[in-house]
């Protein structure tokens, strides 16, 4: 081989080695909750056809989705997101405490960096064979229900908040909350590991008879399992989920995705994002959008995490911290 051929292999590997670099760098990838992902597949064909057609360049969004907090502690292990779209703020403030995000995080995007909320619904067997309406409902003897661990993800811990803020909304004490929680959590057979585990626990293997998740779940359920078999139904009470993001500072400086990055969760807030999270019966912040979908989100009385337990930190203190409140109403069973 002369050292013209040797010269043309090497600037030809440069070159191949270069466009592998572009192409790392226009790919980002979002670290998110369960049951987002059916949005996220709609949203991020949205983004990348404006991405496109604002700048001219192409970028590739790859997903990975599970319990929130378990997800949480992947990124801060060492998986490489770019940004994560997360069910609970806790999930992010543990992030940001390890410096895997901005302590401001919350601060660096409309509405608290929640460009989305959802809430509490309950999904029976189709006809609601057991007559479920309400909270009270789900404690009756030989009542089986499928929740989320709040262990491991937001869903579960919302799920539990919801249920101690319907007796305290009621005029109940603490400790009545806490014993109706005590109640709830002994009829589920089984805890899953995140949202779509808790949808496949109910319908695929065909346990319980109600399955308390986002109301977002609904529309996830009917597309992949058809309209009709399970039944909706929205409780008295209930509490406000908010959905944070954030930019994993960590990923992005290494990547050189910042940009890129900020530009993805911006976007959120666009009215085209917001169209499509009300279509996938996710609260939209827009109040136009919301108020065009009114027919989607039912009237629930809705309560901030704020109103009984602080913030969700301090919540995540008391009741699901190892040896909190969970842990002891849950270890009676």
């Amino acid at each position: 081989m002369d050292s013209k051929q040797i010269v043309s292999l090497t600037l030809a590997a440069l070159a191949l080695t270069a466009t592998n670099f572009v192409a790392a760098q226009t790919t980002l990838l979002n670290v998110s909750y369960d049951v987002a992902r059916e949005f996220y597949k709609d949203y991020n064909a949205a983004f990348v056809a404006h991405y496109k057609k604002t700048t001219g360049k192409d970028v590739k969004i790859d997903q990975a989705h599970g319990g929130s907090s378990a997800q949480a502690r992947a990124v801060n292990d060492g998986l490489e997101a770019d940004v994560v779209t997360m069910n609970t703020t806790t999930d992010i403030e543990f992030l940001a405490s390890n410096g895997v995000v901005a302590r401001d995080w919350a601060k660096r995007f409309p509405g608290n960096a929640a460009p989305t909320s959802s809430t509490m619904l309950f999904l029976t067997r189709k006809g609601n064979p057991k007559n479920i309406r309400d909270w009270d409902d789900l404690v009756k003897p030989g009542m089986q229900v499928i929740v989320v661990n709040p262990k491991t993800g937001g869903n579960g811990r919302m799920v539990y908040l919801a249920a101690w803020g319907y007796v305290r909304k009621k005029g109940g004490t603490d400790a009545q909350a806490a014993e109706f929680v005590a109640k709830l959590f002994k009829n589920v057979p089984v805890l899953a590991k995140g949202g779509r585990d808790a949808t496949t626990i109910f319908l695929q293997r065909n346990i319980g008879d109600a399955l308390v998740t986002f109301e977002s779940e609904v529309v996830s359920v009917e597309r992949e399992f058809g309209v009709g078999k399970v039944d909706a139904v929205h409780p008295s009470v209930s509490i406000i989920a908010e959905n944070p993001v954030a930019v994993v500072e960590r990923t992005v400086a290494k990547k050189g995705t910042a940009e890129l990055a900020k530009a993805y969760l911006d976007y959120l807030y666009s009215e085209e994002a917001q169209e499509i999270a009300a279509r996938h019966a996710l609260r939209p912040r827009s109040s136009a959008i919301l108020q065009k979908y009114a027919s989607t989100f039912k009237p629930i009385q809705l309560f901030a995490v704020g109103e009984y337990f602080g913030s969700l930190s301090e919540a995540q203190k008391v009741h699901f911290n190892d040896g909190g409140q969970f842990d002891k109403l849950y270890a009676v069973k």
